[in-house]
């Protein structure tokens, strides 16, 4: 597994990935429908996001991407046939570091309404279920710890 950040070359491949996952599924036509487009990524990437991509062999096979502008984990998305292997709290561990360092202290993301894998591992991790939203969809929240007593962020 190797994981890095995510440029705009990667970005047709992490379309056919996102279409390809089982939860959350989605296709090419609802996300043009959205105004989500390699071309509104692409600009969104030299703005306000920033993601990251797992390969496996060259292939990826794992992407996420964050906001700064608001603090949410945008997107994240792992092949059914490498769920299970760390992959997504890696990338969730990737994205959510950034964001810190961003300066957010709150993150947010949407997820779907059923206690789905994704919303079992967000659990996992912290995240907090604020609820469904109208229109569909759970609203989840992240508070950034605390510092470790004698860490660096005490001194």
């Amino acid at each position: 597994m190797h994981f890095r950040e995510l440029t705009p070359a990667d970005l047709p491949p992490i379309f056919d990935l996102r279409t390809s996952v089982q939860e959350n599924a989605v296709t090419r036509e609802f996300l043009t429908e959205s105004g989500i487009t390699v071309e509104s990524v692409t600009a969104m990437l030299g703005t306000t996001h920033r993601g990251w991509l797992c390969e496996i062999a060259g292939q990826p096979v794992g992407f996420a991407m964050g906001n700064r502008s608001n603090g949410e984990l945008w997107v994240i998305a792992v092949l059914a046939e490498h769920e299970g292997k760390g992959i997504g709290r890696r990338l969730m561990h990737l994205v959510q570091d950034w964001l810190w360092s961003e300066g957010w202290t709150q993150l947010w993301l949407v997820t779907g309404t059923a206690p789905t894998r994704a919303f079992r591992m967000y659990c996992s991790l912290g995240w907090k279920d604020c609820g469904p939203l109208e229109g569909g969809g759970r609203r989840m929240e992240l508070t950034k710890p605390a510092p470790k007593p004698g860490s660096r962020a005490n001194s």
